[in-house]
């Protein structure tokens, strides 16, 4: 079964209402599924992408389908089918991220249906992310390189992306552009953590989204948007692009899965049974970006209950054998909000 609707976001509200006053009847309303699906290999933050049938773009997407009424019974069931059907895996731990229903997000001028994508984050462990048949794991900084603090912070921020913002900031308002109720100034130094604000790792797809609105990001150029017709030619590429929205539902999934490790001990979704601390810890920091200190992430971890020692150690390490540990699942009884809350060493 084929999706028959590809999916972007467009956003213009001009074609917009062009399209409501000149429709003579209702349109038809499809529900698509999409799946970031996210694990953590040799210490690399991975999402696993597919081409699309017939796709000439040569850009990843995320594995997607339509909802049936009549093969599916539930929405994730849906899910589950079109993803173990398209790359083999079978999903385990599953939640809804949210539903993308923007008119014009399909890239099929004439069909009056709307397209209406339920995006879904799902998190899985490094031994049933190796055992793919079909599709490709990425490092999900191929496509957010502005995210990946574990070395400091990334170059391309004050060599392109910075200086780029404030020339949009200084700019004049372009009329295809929503007029937004906190300045550009403001929201770049919300975003950014620019002059005096502060980098906050879960605002993936707010800074995405003001990438996007400054005609920044290869989706922009895309899908004709007015700011990036403005800069011309030259931009550096910002990341790899996706097809269609599937960017802006990854940066949405990394958001969600970045705040929740801080209250749900969803980390160990993405842990096999037994691990080591500084396994835990590399796997902490690739899913947040920053570097973290060690002594103060074993401390916390040990003094907050999330861990308990099997009583074996594992010896291929490089150096002296570490103690292995598990996930203390009794945790989850004892209070409500037993996550992983680090903090980050920046440089």
């Amino acid at each position: 079964m084929k999706f028959r609707r590809r999916i972007h976001d467009v956003d213009s509200d001009v074609e917009a209402a062009h399209h409501v006053a000149t429709r003579s009847e209702p349109a038809g309303v499809e529900i698509g599924l999409n799946a970031a699906i996210v694990a953590v290999i040799d210490d690399e933050p991975v999402v696993l992408v597919i081409r699309g049938d017939g796709d000439a773009s040569g850009v990843d997407g995320l594995p997607f389908g339509p909802f049936s009424p009549v093969a599916h019974r539930t929405l994730e069931s849906g899910l589950r089918t079109w993803v173990e059907e398209q790359t083999g895996l079978g999903l385990g731990y599953v939640e809804q991220l949210y539903t993308f229903g923007d008119r014009g997000r399909h890239a099929e001028p004439g069909d009056d249906e709307h397209v209406v994508s339920i995006g879904y984050l799902a998190l899985t462990e490094t031994g049933h992310a190796r055992g793919l048949a079909h599709g490709t794991w990425r490092s999900w900084y191929q496509y957010f390189p502005w995210e990946d603090w574990r070395k400091g912070k990334p170059d391309i921020l004050a060599a392109e992306i910075e200086p780029r913002l404030r020339q949009w900031a200084a700019a004049p308002h372009l009329r295809s552009t929503p007029v937004r109720p906190v300045p550009k100034e403001d929201r770049i130094r919300i975003c950014f953590g620019l002059d005096g604000g502060a980098w906050d790792e879960e605002k993936v797809l707010d800074r995405f989204e003001l990438l996007y609105e400054a005609g920044l990001v290869e989706e922009a150029r895309r899908d004709g948007r007015e700011a990036a017709s403005a800069w011309g030619t030259g931009l550096p590429r910002l990341g790899a692009p996706m097809m269609f929205d599937h960017r802006r539902i990854l940066a949405t999934a990394i958001g969600r899965v970045r705040a929740k490790i801080k209250y749900r001990p969803v980390i160990f979704e993405l842990m096999p049974d037994d691990f080591t601390l500084f396994e835990l810890q590399k796997t902490v920091e690739a899913i947040l970006g920053p570097h973290l200190h060690k002594q103060n992430f074993r401390r916390l971890v040990e003094s907050a209950g999330l861990v308990e020692p099997t009583g074996d150690v594992k010896t291929q390490t490089g150096g002296r054998p570490a103690k292995l540990f598990r996930f203390r699942r009794e945790v989850v009884l004892e209070r409500p909000a037993p996550g992983v809350r680090v903090k980050a060493v920046r440089a």
